[in-house]
């Protein structure tokens, strides 16, 4: 059972409810292609809070976390796709400093990182990636990761949790609405896709 009160959502500042919305819009990119649609179509409504935009949105994110949770309990396989997006962020909030970028911000731009190198692979079109950058700019979160370079990037990204046997283990998009744990990615394919995501 989850019990969601959205009147606390009044509460938020701005950035708080926008870096949110980053982990939303995450759900339709990994595994629910019909909700990406309806946040296009209404991501509008939630920025502006609306009560019946925000509980569809909450009750749709829920349903998708509990059903990769429950297929993965263990966090062995399908499960790690919830970490769109992290693996890049991570790095941009160490890179940073913790709290001056939030969550939500690093994951967006991380996200960004990841379509980015999945376009690079041949996944996705140039189009595909411009969307998801629109949705995010729709939502009032950054689509550029910070200048750090992307040797810091990667040096960064080497101590995440999600890599084995000295391998980066990527969540990325085969397609929109489909997302895969790639382990292949060269490493000069992963810096010139963070470096052509950094402003």
């Amino acid at each position: 059972l989850v019990l969601a009160d959205i009147d606390t959502l009044a509460t938020l500042p701005d950035r708080e409810l926008s870096a949110g919305l980053a982990e939303v819009i995450k759900y339709g990119l990994i595994r629910d292609p019909v909700f990406l649609d309806w946040l296009e179509a209404n991501l509008d409504a939630l920025v502006a809070r609306d009560p019946e935009a925000l509980a569809y949105a909450i009750e749709r994110s829920c349903r998708n976390k509990a059903e990769v949770v429950a297929a993965d309990e263990t966090e062995q396989g399908e499960r790690a796709l919830l970490n769109l997006g992290h693996t890049f962020g991570h790095a941009i909030e160490t890179g940073l400093g913790y709290g001056e970028w939030l969550h939500g911000e690093a994951v967006a731009a991380g996200t960004m990182m990841a379509a980015e190198l999945s376009r690079r692979l041949g996944w996705l079109a140039a189009d595909e990636v411009e969307r998801i950058a629109a949705l995010f700019e729709r939502a009032g979160l950054p689509v550029w990761g910070p200048a750090l370079g992307a040797g810091r990037y990667l040096e960064l990204m080497a101590h995440d949790k999600k890599v084995e046997a000295g391998r980066l283990r990527l969540v990325l998009l085969k397609s929109i609405g489909r997302a895969v744990i790639h382990a292949d990615a060269a490493e000069a394919d992963i810096a010139a896709a963070i470096a052509a995501r950094c402003r």
